[in-house]
């Protein structure tokens, strides 16, 4: 049984991930971290102790997931410096974060397992690769790229960190040298070849879809991954809470856990 504690757990993501672990036999929430105690993202039943903030937590885990906004900084560093003096693995959900604590992350990863991830679904990740194996191939034959994502109109972040995160994939199996371009209209020119456009659409409830389109000469590919519901992230967080458990210090991604026989 791997016990969690989840930082955000009144959010979107943590409240998904609750009330999914509350319903599987290998999870357990062990403590909730929120700042208030409104819920935001679903109702679930609430049998384990929830803190403020994560300095007031007492409680022996063996997986601290978190799922904070770009905004709450300082408790994401809060947390990150609480798994490393407790030599707890921690989950990193939280996209947008600036450089510095970016780097401060990896430096924890040095004495804590850390598995970093924008989208913690199985399927996006598993598209991740896919692009990693279409990029190399459509680009050589003259296709452009473009990343086109949708979400809620509630999301703080745009384009979104997994937009980025496919983006990136496909960038680094064509060398780095692609330039990311997410705003066209001030600029009057032809499109670059090496660029890789981002388009983020916000409105009503959409919890999140990411399509890649391959534009050739006479030819569309698109590959698309909806999410109907935050259930599929709450599944890849509880897998990845039990792959990141037994594993020794370092930087992690989806990628390891699927590459993982």
């Amino acid at each position: 049984m791997t016990k969690i504690i989840v930082c955000g757990c009144f959010g979107r993501l943590g409240s998904a991930i609750c009330k999914l672990a509350g319903q599987n036999g290998e999870a357990e929430i062990a403590a909730g971290v929120n700042e208030t105690f409104l819920t935001g993202g679903g109702s679930y039943i609430i049998d384990f102790p929830i803190f403020n903030e994560i300095g007031e937590c007492n409680v022996l885990a063996d997986v601290v997931i978190v799922c904070l906004s770009p905004h709450e900084i300082q408790a994401v560093l809060a947390t990150t410096q609480y798994c490393v003096e407790k030599r707890i693995p921690m989950i990193l959900c939280t996209t947008a974060l600036p450089d510095d604590v970016t780097e401060k992350i990896k430096k924890a990863s040095e004495k804590i397992p850390v598995l970093v991830s924008a989208n913690l679904s199985l399927g996006i990740n598993l598209l991740s690769h896919l692009l990693e194996k279409a990029a190399k191939l459509l680009y050589d034959a003259g296709f452009d790229i473009e990343i086109i994502e949708r979400h809620h109109n509630q999301k703080l972040d745009a384009p979104s960190g997994t937009a980025y995160v496919l983006a990136e994939a496909a960038n680094q199996t064509l060398g780095g040298g692609m330039k990311y371009v997410n705003d066209r209209s001030p600029h009057k020119a032809k499109r670059e070849r090496n660029e890789i456009g981002l388009h983020a659409l916000r409105g009503g409830t959409i919890t999140g879809e990411h399509t890649v389109v391959f534009a050739g000469h006479d030819e569309v590919i698109e590959l698309t991954h909806a999410a109907y519901s935050r259930e599929v992230f709450a599944v890849g967080a509880l897998k990845a809470a039990r792959f990141i458990q037994v594993k020794s210090a370092g930087l992690y991604t989806m990628r390891d856990l699927i590459d993982t026989p």
